[in-house]
């Protein structure tokens, strides 16, 4: 007896319905975790920098750096030729110093001249005084030669003093107001002591100036230079990276960014080492980006960011600033590649495992 041969038709129908249901729940499983944990690899890495400059101008006596060095805070970067500085400094101390002695011996002929303007009013006072005396004598007198009392050669000599005292009174007033004029003071040199101090404060800035440190924990990248070379003041000798504090600036669609806030954690790793994850959490949003359709044109500084697809309307992203917990400084370098995922609505340890 002959068994029928079973139809596996209905097998592969059952198996394809099974295989489109479970690719569909992978499917909304997978928008489900993008619409919760956003992700995006359009992210690099970023610290701030400076362009080191000196403040003076001089020939470079000494550069204590190589390029891609790190370098502590305090650390000599280059020293300028400090002789110039220092030649300055010690000619405006030596101005100081001859002024002082200008000063304590102008000081001592003006001491000379409130003596002798005081000797002139003391003057002033005696000739006063005898004019006075001379006058009272002659009022007292003038009446008494009606009477035979005095002759008129007594009057004559009474009113002769009288004349001759307001004479020296004249005489003593005009040399105490030759005398008062005569004390000049040392005003001048005082105000002239403040300009040289003021002159010795710069020497003393511009010498420190010549001695140029690290303002912070950094990295010396695009050094093109060595000793000898000139420096100008406010030129640039090279870029100082600021790696006290890294972190990685991520682009995510305008749609995504529903839920995401400073604090929102984040992980991010980088694909120079996609082993190692890193926390972190958003520093800040950009609320601005360049657009790149309709002939707009806005000023320089907005990010600038390319969208991949021209022929349909695609969501803008805007860069998210992720500050990076703990970064291993060997790896992160501003420009390096980087992969983010944010954890919008959790706590401070979302992403921490």
């Amino acid at each position: 007896m002959t068994t029928p041969a079973t139809n596996p038709a209905p097998y592969k129908k059952y198996l394809v319905i099974a295989l489109v249901a479970v690719t569909l729940l992978v499917l909304l499983f997978v928008i489900h975790l993008v619409d919760r944990e956003p992700r995006t690899d359009d992210a690099y890495v970023y610290a701030d920098t400076i362009d080191v400059v000196p403040e003076v101008n001089g020939r470079i006596a000494e550069l204590a750096v190589r390029d891609n060095q790190a370098v502590k805070q305090g650390d000599l970067l280059f020293q300028i030729d400090p002789r110039p500085y220092e030649d300055a400094l010690a000619r405006a101390k030596a101005s100081l110093v001859a002024l002082d002695k200008q000063i304590a011996l102008t000081q001592r002929t003006v001491n000379a001249q409130q003596y002798n303007a005081q000797s002139a009013s003391a003057a002033v006072e005696r000739a006063r005084a005898a004019a006075a005396q001379a006058a009272d004598t002659l009022h007292r007198t003038a009446p008494l030669l009606s009477q035979g009392y005095v002759s008129a050669q007594d009057v004559d000599l009474a009113r002769t003093a009288q004349r001759a005292t307001q004479a020296e009174l004249a005489a003593a007033e005009l040399q105490a107001r030759q005398a008062a004029a005569a004390v000049s003071g040392v005003d001048a040199l005082v105000a002239q002591r403040a300009i040289v101090e003021a002159e010795i404060a710069i020497a003393t800035l511009n010498l420190e100036f010549a001695t140029v440190r690290a303002p912070f924990d950094g990295r010396v990248v695009s050094l093109k230079t060595s000793t000898g070379q000139f420096a100008s003041a406010l030129k640039p000798v090279f870029t100082l990276i600021n790696t006290r504090q890294w972190y990685v600036v991520a682009n995510f669609r305008e749609t995504e960014l529903r839920g995401i806030h400073v604090g929102t954690p984040a992980t991010v790793y980088l694909l120079s080492d996609s082993g190692q994850r890193f926390r972190g959490t958003v520093d800040s949003i950009s609320y601005g980006v360049l657009p790149n359709e309709g002939g707009i044109a806005l000023p320089g500084g907005l990010p600038h960011i390319e969208r991949t697809l021209n022929w349909v309307h695609v969501a803008q992203r805007f860069p998210v600033k992720i500050r990076v917990e703990n970064p291993d400084p060997e790896l992160f370098r501003i420009g390096t590649s980087a992969v983010a995922v944010l954890y919008p609505g959790r706590g401070s340890d979302a992403g921490r495992h």
